[in-house]
């Protein structure tokens, strides 16, 4: 991969997934290469009318991008990494991953609709559009009374439809919120904090993905590659990968890592809806056996 030659990168078509191209497009620019952007479409893209659960298979925003890589169309993918699943497709790696935004869950209010004096500021019987299984259930366990409808599409038609379709509020990641900088007229937006309501394994943080044999690229990309978050989401990928879930499962993981490197890690489970939420907080000063503890807790 000279500096004469183009990195192609792919990518699927909202704005924050432009965001997140445009992102390692600066990066790599940074470094002296230029880069182009691909819009691919997904199976996630194509279907709306369904909620997840009700999708076959794995990978929904991830297949049709990892299939180009592959097929030589494209040399780089651009994925917010907590859409990926736990086990790349043979020939592909992750060759790196960004910072963190803001990790957390952010609920997104109808100001005409706040109660103060409820958790999380949400009226009695509240509707919140989500398709999250995982925030479906922690919702669910703070306050039995609300009702969860099922809500897709990127920030801004979910950002419709919270008038649209009459909602109380919706739910999204901080993280999409702070890069995409929607308007939020007649919107409060109150972020839950993630070691309470726990975010989704690596939620915030761009994975790096390329050809395994791509070796020249692989190189460029670990100039681009934060360890100290790739260590924490490590874990945090490392607990779903154990529980063999994907994006489905009602798991959330949050790992920190103090200024001694002690990891401190809060976890939230439930096998299904109708389970009350399993939740775990260790510390330790070392990863091994971490990721055990951790899922031995929760099961």
């Amino acid at each position: 991969m000279t500096k004469t030659s183009t990195i192609k990168i792919g990518t699927r078509g909202s704005k924050l997934a432009l965001w997140q191209a445009e992102y390692a497009q600066v990066k790599l620019k940074e470094l002296g290469y230029d880069a182009s952007i691909h819009i691919i479409k997904t199976k996630g893209d194509k279907i709306q009318h369904l909620s997840f659960d009700k999708i076959e298979g794995k990978g929904f925003f991830t297949k049709e991008i990892e299939d180009q890589l592959l097929e030589g169309k494209v040399d780089l993918a651009v994925h917010s990494m907590k859409d990926l699943t736990t086990t790349s497709p043979p020939g592909l790696v992750i060759a790196g991953v960004s910072y963190r935004e803001d990790p957390s869950d952010a609920l997104l209010i109808r100001t005409d609709r706040i109660d103060t004096h409820l958790d999380f500021h949400l009226s009695k019987n509240a509707k919140v559009g989500t398709s999250s299984m995982r925030r479906k259930a922690q919702l669910k366990d703070f306050r039995p009374d609300i009702e969860t409808v099922d809500i897709r599409g990127n920030v801004q038609t979910r950002l419709r439809k919270l008038f649209d379709e009459d909602l109380d509020a919706i739910m999204l990641a901080s993280a999409g919120l702070d890069r995409v900088k929607p308007e939020l007229k007649g919107i409060t937006v109150k972020r839950l904090h993630p070691k309470e309501f726990v975010p989704a394994p690596a939620q915030g943080v761009l994975a790096y993905q390329t050809l395994e044999t791509n070796k020249e690229l692989r190189r460029i990309i670990k100039k681009m590659h934060n360890s100290d978050i790739a260590d924490k989401t490590n874990i945090e990928r490392g607990v779903l990968k154990k529980m063999e879930g994907g994006c489905l499962i009602p798991l959330g993981v949050y790992c920190e890592k103090d200024a001694n490197h002690n990891y401190h890690v809060w976890a939230a489970y439930a096998p299904d809806l109708n389970t009350p939420v399993k939740r775990f907080h260790t510390s330790s000063s070392t990863k091994f056996e971490l990721v055990d503890t951790i899922v031995n807790n929760l099961r």
